[in-house]
Order: structure tokens, then C-alpha cells, then sequence
């Protein structure tokens, strides 16, 4: 079910002394609906889930994720060059993933084609299974040449378990699976994985699909510039790119409200540059972050980070926008 998103998020400060340079978030993104228009704009679109969670034996709570990471980005800074809306929330009714998903494809969908930059707002990781629906519908609909759509994981696991209904971990395999029905190319890398929170089957799984990966202790900040390359390298052999942004990548210092904490992780030092090539190489067409559980969270640490990440995405896409104009 779709819903407008609850109007006290988008609350905070005002420093009305400022004048318009002074504004935040929560005063200038603004509703949709079926008429806005949405050309060169980023739009938010929360997923509040955490059925694909609670199949997957985890902690359930990311349901309330998208609200969560709305009030931390009410009161951010708003930049010039920048026109954020609010689509609204995708809740999923008990366990009714598949409906939810689906919605959740068709809303991404709409957005792409009325020419927004989506990012959704989790929710579990099966919030992946819709975000690269969306964009597939969007892109078979304008070639009929298979799309080489690139999928970079900021994650600590490789969701591509195997099982015969959905989960948060499993989107990666029903992507993959979806892909060779199509007779698409399968482009996926997920950097941060964890040699303690995959099993041999998974990496067994990841090498039989072409995946490329790397693992957390190889991203320090003393090998950033191998990291960049390493990225530079798969961006170079697609057209289209789709950034998932799992929480749980992140240390659990900086990160401790998702279901599974990370015993290592990614530094911000090296997740944020990381971010920032993606989105400077003009080729991301949707991002999401996941996993988000406010009922773990620390003082809203965990929050504060998704926020960080989802508004540093929109900045970099708004940047564009303006240089276009």
C-alpha cells in the first residue's frame, strides 16, 4: 500500500535570520502525486519492510527505517541546485513481500520514466528485488538491446542464498535468475563482504555468477585508491548503474541499529569516496539504502549515517542537474 509519508517528519529547525540560504531539508521537499512534475528532481521513496527480514531469521524493526532516516534528513542543510520530493511510503502488510515488492517496482518505475532520480528508503535488503524491478521495467521499455545495467553492493554479505520464497537475503540470486531469463548480462559487485558473515556455499554461489567482490579487510583507508580503481573498472563495463547501500557494511561503532552488526566493516573514509565516483560517473540511475532498524539504534547513529549517505547521493545528483541546466 502507498501512503504519503507522515507529515511530522519533515520537521525542524528554522533559521528564518538566514534567510534562503539558510534553509533545510524539511522546508523545501515537498509531496507528489500523479501530476507533479518530476523532471531533474530526486525522489524519495521509503519501503517500510521487514517481512524479507523476518523470513531471513533476523531482527525485525526495519519497518520504521524510512521515517527514521526522514526525520535525520529534515535537518540538513538544503543546497542549491537540488529539488528533493516525497513520493511516500510502500508499507508490506504482514507478510505479503511479493505485493509489496511489486508495488514498490511500479512506483520506481513511474518515477524513472517521469524523469526523477529515485532513491529508496529501507526497509530490509529485499527492498533490491523491487529497486532493480523498477529500473528494469524502465529500461526494457525504452531498447529492446539488452541493458548493461552494473549493481554495486555496499554490503557485508552477498544476499544470494538460495530458497524458494524471498528474503532480504536472497534479492541478488532473484536478480541473477532474472537476468538470465531475460537474456541479460549479470554485472554485480559487492564491496565489504565478510569472510565470517558468508558461507562457502555463497561464496561458491558468487564465483558461479561472475560476481565481483571485495572483502572488508581489504578496505582500509590505505588502499583507497586501489578500491577507487577497482570500482572505475566495473563502472567502465556497464551503461546503466544501480547502488544499494546495505548499513550493515558499516562498522558497528558507526552503524549499530541494523539486524546483523558488523564485527569489522567499511569506514566512512572509504564508503563516501566511493559514493562519489558512482554518482560523478553520470551513469546511476537509482540508489537505496537498507537495513536500517531504529529500535537497535544507538542515539540515532545508525540513522544519521543513512541520512548522511542518501542526502551526499542527492547532493552529488543535483550537482549534475545544475550543470546541465
Amino acid at each position: 500500500m502507498l501512503a504519503q509519508a507522515e507529515p511530522n517528519v519533515w520537521r525542524g529547525r528554522v533559521d528564518a535570520e538566514e534567510g534562503p540560504l539558510g534553509q533545510r531539508w524539511h522546508q523545501t521537499v515537498r509531496r507528489i502525486d500523479a501530476s507533479t512534475p518530476l523532471a531533474n528532481t530526486v525522489a524519495l521513496a521509503g519501503f517500510a519492510c521487514d517481512a524479507g527480514v523476518a523470513r531471513n531469521h533476523g531482527r525485525t524493526g526495519a519497518q520504521v527505517g524510512p521515517a527514521a532516516i526522514r526525520k535525520m534528513l529534515a535537518n540538513l542543510p538544503a543546497r542549491a541546485g537540488r529539488v528533493v520530493v516525497d513520493a511516500g511510503d510502500v508499507t508490506c502488510q504482514g507478510d505479503a513481500l511479493e505485493d509489496a515488492q511489486s508495488e514498490l517496482s511500479g512506483v520506481l518505475h513511474d518515477l524513472l520514466d517521469r524523469g526523477a532520480f529515485p532513491i529508496a528508503l529501507g526497509g530490509g535488503h529485499e527492498i533490491a528485488w523491487a529497486s532493480f524491478g523498477g529500473l528494469a521495467r524502465h529500461l526494457a521499455a525504452k531498447s529492446d538491446q539488452p541493458p548493461r545495467i552494473g549493481i554495486l553492493n555496499l554490503d557485508a554479505h552477498f544476499d544470494l542464498r538460495a530458497g524458494e520464497r524471498g528474503s532480504s537475503g536472497t534479492p541478488f540470486r532473484q536478480i541473477a535468475e532474472d537476468c538470465a531469463r531475460r537474456g541479460w548480462p549479470f554485472h554485480y559487485a559487492c564491496l565489504g563482504v565478510s569472510t565470517y558473515a558468508n558461507t562457502e556455499a555463497l561464496f561458491a554461489r558468487a564465483r558461479q555468477l561472475g560476481v565481483r567482490w571485495m572483502h572488508d579487510d581489504e578496505m582500509d583507508v590505505t588502499q583507497l585508491a586501489h578500491v577507487l580503481k577497482v570500482v572505475e573498472v566495473f563502472l567502465s563495463q556497464v551503461d546503466h548503474v544501480y547502488l544499494t547501500m546495505c548499513l550493515d557494511v558499516l562498522p558497528a561503532a558507526v552503524a549499530p541499529g541494523v539486524s546483523a552488526p558488523s564485527a569489522r566493516g567499511v569506514g566512512m573514509d572509504l564508503i563516501e569516496p566511493i559514493v562519489d565516483r558512482v554518482v560523478s560517473s553520470g551513469k546511476l540511475r537509482l540508489a537505496d539504502v537498507a537495513e536500517l532498524n531504529p529500535s537497535l539504534d544507538i542515539d540515532h547513529h545508525t540513522a544519521r549515517v543513512a541520512a548522511r549517505l542518501v542526502a551526499r547521493v542527492a547532493d552529488g545528483i543535483g550537482l549534475q542537474g545544475a550543470a546541465h541546466d
